[in-house]
């Protein structure tokens, strides 16, 4: 549920007005970089896969992440950090909850920042169909007020999506496809003027087991923009590693990188996985 600022051209001249930029334009610089949406996979792939942890299993995922964006004489930086907690309710039911905190500074001129926890994401993920390689998932998910949403940290109401999760795994390999859509409803009439409220979005990961610990992973993916000036769809490429230290820890690494203007130009992922 990703917003995106509608007056990102607006920046520079705003910048040199710091009490109008700190409480107008500061929250949707914000909001580029939050991106909440209903598709985690195994960090640090975006696109989610259909696995689920198993009735009564439970996987922690803290995972950090640093954004840099640069438009118009603009520097954007903002650092993400998650906690994600996935419960197995049964075999092939999973819940899965999602906290970020983040921090976002905008430079041109002055520097102007704003940190804080986001919207709370809750998931429910049901695996519906598994046969030979090929399984399929379903993933409802609603965000929860729970950011300040005057700081650009939240929307202010709740929110709702759900993605369409498909898997195809033969050895070394396995495919993820997701297809999905998301409404967010704004609390602030800004927002609401700024940003579209419902965004699809669609994305292919791929993995490749290198070694019995090793897997690399890709990942390609776009989405309709959420700035209401703006018809171009923000679209990106993800490469990295994951590291199975064991059954019950797995340790991770990645780059992002925009593929047009709307996206973020680069950020840099890592993280952490416990399982038991």
């Amino acid at each position: 549920m990703k917003k995106v600022s509608a007056v990102k051209k607006e920046r520079k001249g705003l910048m040199n007005m710091k009490g109008v930029f700190t409480r107008l334009v500061m929250p949707l610089v914000i909001a580029c970089f939050l991106g909440v949406s209903p598709a985690f996979g195994a960090h640090p792939l975006i696109t989610d896969d259909t696995g689920t942890q198993g009735k009564g299993k439970t996987q922690i995922e803290l995972t950090g992440q640093f954004d840099r964006d640069d438009e118009g004489g603009t520097r954007t930086e903002g650092w993400e950090a998650k906690a994600v907690l996935t419960y197995g309710l049964l075999d092939p039911f999973d819940l899965v909850f999602e906290v970020p905190y983040t921090r976002v500074s905008a430079k041109d001129g002055e520097t102007v920042r704003e940190d804080g926890f986001a919207d709370l994401l809750v998931v429910l993920k049901w695996r519906f169909f598994e046969q030979g390689g090929l399984s399929l998932a379903v993933k409802p998910a609603v965000t929860l007020p729970t950011g300040d949403d005057e700081k650009g940290l939240g929307n202010g109401r709740a929110s709702y999506g759900v993605n369409l999760v498909s898997t195809y795994a033969r050895d070394p390999w396995a495919f993820h496809v997701n297809l999905g859509v998301t409404h967010n409803d704004y609390k602030r009439e800004a927002d609401r003027e700024a940003n579209r409220d419902d965004i699809w979005n669609a994305s292919l990961a791929a993995e490749y087991k290198l070694a019995e610990s090793w897997k690399l992973v890709a990942n390609v993916g776009a989405e309709r923009n959420a700035d209401v000036t703006s018809d171009t769809p923000p679209a990106f490429l993800l490469g990295g590693v994951i590291w199975s230290v064991s059954e019950t820890l797995d340790l991770d690494a990645g780059v992002k990188w925009g593929l047009n203007s709307p996206e973020t130009d680069l950020s840099f992922l890592a993280g952490v996985t416990f399982r038991f």
